[in-house]
């Protein structure tokens, strides 16, 4: 699937893509880049990545899982 300027997906074909720029134009369906051009869906994917998930382990379960990595990394 092709994409945009922004990387964003759009469709194959001239009129699937004029079709798709008519909708968003009239307001059938919601661009999904934002104010700076970036995906919206990849930004809120951001704010739920490695810091949410650290703020909601304790210290103890940390620790077990970097010894974890460590042994991983170093262990072959």
């Amino acid at each position: 699937m092709p994409r945009g300027p922004k990387g964003e997906q759009r469709p194959a074909d001239a009129i699937g893509n004029a079709i798709m720029i008519a909708k968003i134009a009239t307001g059938e369906i919601e661009d999904i880049t934002t104010e700076d051009g970036k995906n919206a869906a990849a930004v809120a994917l951001g704010r739920m990545g490695g810091k949410a998930r650290a703020e909601g382990l304790s210290a103890r379960k940390r620790k077990e899982i970097a010894k974890k990595a460590a042994a991983t990394r170093w262990g072959k």
